[in-house]
């Protein structure tokens, strides 16, 4: 079997097109570990059911696995540099295997989310490292590409697993969204051990900023906590103004820590090119944007259309399926005019999906969703490729993974945050609509829910809104000659 290996693996290498099966074993890891950012949303409503607990609870199945990968991202970048990519990589596809098996036999509501957490560890080695791979084993002349491939997999990944929990919750049960990673994830182990060179660790003097890694790891749990409770447990409650002041006070001494070691976890002195901030910050308010729908859309078909997870999946497969044919004409695009036409013209369509969206009501019609989904599929599909290639042709080739790695570790936070957000304001508005009424009908019910998710497409489209008027403002572009 070794002999057999070996052979493959040699032959792949002696390929010319040998870079492009490398982006092929990433992009595996990179899809798998995106997806399941999202493919359990669509199926949140049915384990809630099945393991009998309410939305504020269930919630920390999707928000434990993002939390931990934002935590968690530039931790294990640096470790991959110290002791080996593929090393690391390698042993992400073991992890995230070993946490999908977990979940999928899961009995207890936190049972499930501690498995959660073993996959979201295995997920982050996967996309620390993803970026820096690339960088390695692709020429300068192509490496802005393959990076923009990359990033339309990640893309897809999130927004495609809404659509396929669906169909799996449907048609089989809400397990079977965990065991499909298996034979993934084991094909994805294999295509690393065979495809991806084996690069030495570093023997030079540097060392691991242990202290620097704890200062971040803990104060972004905390802070990412108190969004997440906030509403729960109060705003003023003391756990949560402790986490607030824990949290800001762990993240500022980590900037501290790195403005003075020589060997920083993560690079600051990026966040002074302005088109890299501008393209982090415009793609963390995109992504907040694009997960308050993602996250109350499922439970909005099911529990007020009536639809089931089949009906679900099929009708969210809307979103990624424009995104996917839109994204590879925009990034064509933006080579020839530049970014921020597609960046800023994107996030307008995005703010008009979600206008249209907030106008659905208790007796929309299948056909009367689809557009809204649309409609975000292209403001996404504009904006996603173009942005990612504003960012990354912004910074020097030198600094092209650790930049991928910023930008990894925003995206997952904007995730986090746009969870929390839209439930914490689905709940307040709810509550607000509901508390005159002693014992509210189902028609009630059912009218307080669109109200309350009307309010939030509206806050979303807002923030959406807001993301392309500083788009308009990525100044210092110059398209790369790499």
């Amino acid at each position: 079997m070794n002999q057999i290996a070996n052979n493959v693996s040699t032959r792949v290498k002696a390929s010319p097109r040998y870079r492009w099966f490398i982006l092929a074993t990433v992009s595996i890891g990179t899809f798998m570990s995106t997806l399941d950012s999202s493919i359990v949303n669509v199926a949140l409503p049915t384990i809630s059911g099945k393991l009998q607990t309410d939305l504020s609870t269930i919630q920390w199945v999707v928000t434990a696995y993002l939390l931990t990968i934002s935590s968690l991202l530039p931790v294990f970048g640096r470790i991959a540099d110290l002791v080996g990519r593929k090393r690391v990589f390698s042993w992400g596809f073991v992890i995230f295997t070993l946490g999908s098996a977990l979940c999928g036999l899961a009995s207890s509501i936190w049972f499930l989310v501690g498995m959660r957490i073993l996959q979201a560890i295995g997920a982050s080695m996967l996309m620390a490292n993803s970026a820096a791979i690339i960088t390695a084993n692709f020429p300068p002349k192509e490496r802005g590409r393959a990076l923009g491939l990359t990033g339309t997999v990640v893309a897809l990944g999130s927004l495609t697993g809404p659509a396929l929990g669906g169909i799996l919750v449907g048609l089989l049960d809400w397990r079977s969204i965990f065991y499909i990673n298996l034979p993934i994830g084991i094909l994805g182990y294999l295509g690393a051990q065979i495809i991806l060179p084996l690069d030495k660790p570093q023997h030079s003097n540097e060392t691991f900023d242990f202290v620097g890694a704890l200062f971040f790891t803990f104060g972004m749990i905390s802070l990412l906590f108190v969004v997440n409770n906030g509403q729960d447990w109060g705003w003023s409650s003391s756990p949560i103004l402790i986490g607030i002041f824990l949290g800001a006070l762990l993240l500022a001494l980590f900037f501290y820590t790195e403005l003075r070691v020589n060997n920083p976890m993560i690079n600051l002195s990026l966040f002074r090119i302005r088109p890299f901030f501008i393209g982090n910050i415009t793609g963390f308010l995109s992504f907040v944007a694009m997960f308050a729908n993602t996250m109350l859309m499922p439970f909005y078909l099911q529990h007020v259309l009536n639809y089931d997870p089949t009906q679900i999946g099929l009708l969210m497969t809307s979103f990624p399926l424009t995104m996917a044919l839109v994204a590879p004409l925009s990034g064509q695009a933006s080579d020839r005019i530049g970014p921020i036409i597609l960046t800023t013209s994107g996030l307008f369509v995005s703010s008009l999906g979600l206008f249209y969206l907030s106008t659905l009501t208790t007796t929309s019609l299948f056909w009367q969703i689809i557009p809204g989904l649309i409609l975000m599929g292209i403001g996404t599909g504009l904006f996603q490729s173009p942005n990612n290639s504003s960012v990354m042709s912004s910074v020097p080739p030198a600094k092209l993974g650790v930049a991928g790695g910023i930008n990894a570790l925003v995206r997952n936070v904007g995730m986090v945050i746009g969870i929390a957000f839209s439930v914490s304001l689905f709940e307040n508005r709810q509550a607000t609509l509901l508390v005159s009424v002693n014992t509210p009908t189902p028609v009630q019910q059912l009218n307080a829910f669109v109200g309350a998710y009307h309010t939030v497409m509206l806050a979303a489209m807002g923030v959406s809104i807001l993301a392309a008027l500083i788009s308009l403002n990525r100044k210092g572009y110059i398209k790369s000659e790499t």
